[in-house]
């Protein structure tokens, strides 16, 4: 059995959190002290609750982006942890800045293999994948930091 990276456990509770208020609206503090518990750690925490309120602050915009990449597909058709990943992907990539893409997209997909259904990580890998490179191209996607420089800079840095 592996060891799980700490961010990935706080990835999962949020997952929690999220789905619980999905089913639950209106106990969001409570599920939030509840499923955070365990984190002691403060910046963790913050990280998590950080997370957790971009989601649902900017939840509009993120099923917009992902309505984008699923045309032929109603929201409502696509399962409600599926949704939740693919809007934490997409909150990391635009408003997290010191978190790689890759990183999210990858976070994404190895928590759907353990939570969802079969398919659900190729799926998610697809949306996400096709978001990124959608937002690259708009030039919204504005990430700092090591190991966060695209390679095109550094080939080009390279070819002078």
């Amino acid at each position: 059995m592996y060891k799980k990276f700490k961010r990935r456990i706080i990835r999962e509770k949020v997952l929690q959190v999220l789905f619980a208020n999905e089913m639950n609206k209106g106990l969001l503090k409570f599920l939030m002290d509840d499923i955070l518990k365990s984190i002691s750690n403060q910046p963790d925490r913050e990280f998590a609750n950080d997370l957790i309120n971009k989601i649902l602050l900017h939840a509009d915009e993120l099923d917009d982006k992902i309505k984008e990449r699923v045309k032929n597909w109603e929201m409502n058709r696509i399962a409600l942890i599926d949704r939740i990943l693919l809007r934490m992907g997409v909150c990391e990539m635009l408003y997290f800045p010191d978190i790689p893409p890759k990183v999210s997209i990858n976070e994404s997909i190895e928590i759907a293999k353990e939570y969802s259904t079969a398919g659900s990580s190729k799926f998610i890998n697809g949306i996400l994948d096709a978001i990124l490179s959608n937002e690259k191209k708009s030039g919204r996607i504005h990430k700092q930091g090591r190991g966060l420089i695209e390679e095109s800079i550094i080939k080009n840095r390279d070819d002078k």
